[in-house]
């Protein structure tokens, strides 16, 4: 398993992140609704939107993931905010980032990731919407158009909540 390099400009990355102030907050609708959608539109079991600070991934709002958070360390989602682009693991088997991570070995026996990044202030990447399964399969062009738009609308969602306080 290769963990996720470290971004160069993580310092302003984790400012931008914690001023977003969403981390170990409640559950909201407005993010239930997108993972909800992402889960439904990309036909995967799992699905959330994931946020990364300087230790662990926590989950906004996840469907099928059943936790609140985890390592860093272990984190697809970190592998996408670190590229800046949507990744697409066909099967997570075959792709040495992720192997012999404890979610591909053990469960919920993860084999298929997509993760588009969700940026603010500029590009800074905070996070992803992610959809996974629990078999090897991929995207088609249209579920990832959709994905790609629903991360967007995370992000106008993260932005309003900033400009609100």
């Amino acid at each position: 398993m290769m963990s996720p390099p470290v971004i160069e400009n993580e310092t302003e990355r984790l400012a931008s992140l914690h001023s977003l102030s969403v981390l170990d907050t409640a559950a909201e609708a407005e993010f239930d609704e997108l993972v909800e959608l992402a889960a439904w539109t990309c036909h995967a079991p799992i699905a959330a939107i994931s946020l990364i600070d300087e230790h662990r991934q926590w989950f906004k709002s996840e469907v099928g993931v059943g936790t609140a958070e985890t390592e860093r360390s272990i984190a697809f989602c970190a592998h996408t905010v670190t590229q800046g682009q949507t990744i697409v693991v066909p099967d997570t088997m075959l792709d040495p980032r992720f192997r012999e991570n404890p979610f591909v070995i053990a469960g919920p026996e993860v084999r298929f990731y997509a993760g588009v990044p969700i940026s603010v202030d500029d590009g800074l990447n905070v996070g992803s919407l992610c959809v996974l399964d629990t078999r090897p399969r991929t995207l088609f062009s249209d579920e990832r158009r959709a994905l790609e738009i629903i991360a967007r609308q995370v992000q106008s969602q993260l932005h309003a909540r900033r400009l609100e306080r």
